[in-house]
């Protein structure tokens, strides 16, 4: 079992998948505490991924179709918002 702790931002440390059946558990600030699957969690990284591809005018590989000079130096995110209640 994995166990994350949710930030005062309201946000858990998440930089790649987790595999898709692996139990996690997260930690809330309210001191709560609940159970998700892998696969519950992937769906919530690859949602903040596409509003952060958003914001930063991404495609959907990640690519900027910029200039060079104003690409963001990596085009992942890290951290994944969760709030305590969040349908398993």
């Amino acid at each position: 079992m994995i166990t994350l702790t949710q930030d005062a931002d309201g946000f858990v440390r998440m930089n790649r998948h987790f595999p898709a059946k692996t139990p996690i558990s997260i930690r809330f600030t309210d001191g709560s505490e609940a159970e998700y699957t892998g696969r519950t969690l992937n769906e919530l990284y690859d949602e903040a991924l596409a509003v952060y591809r958003a914001e930063n005018r991404l495609d959907a590989k990640g690519f900027s179709r910029a200039p060079a000079k104003t690409v963001h130096p990596t085009n992942n995110v890290e951290f994944v918002p969760v709030q305590a209640g969040m349908p398993a």
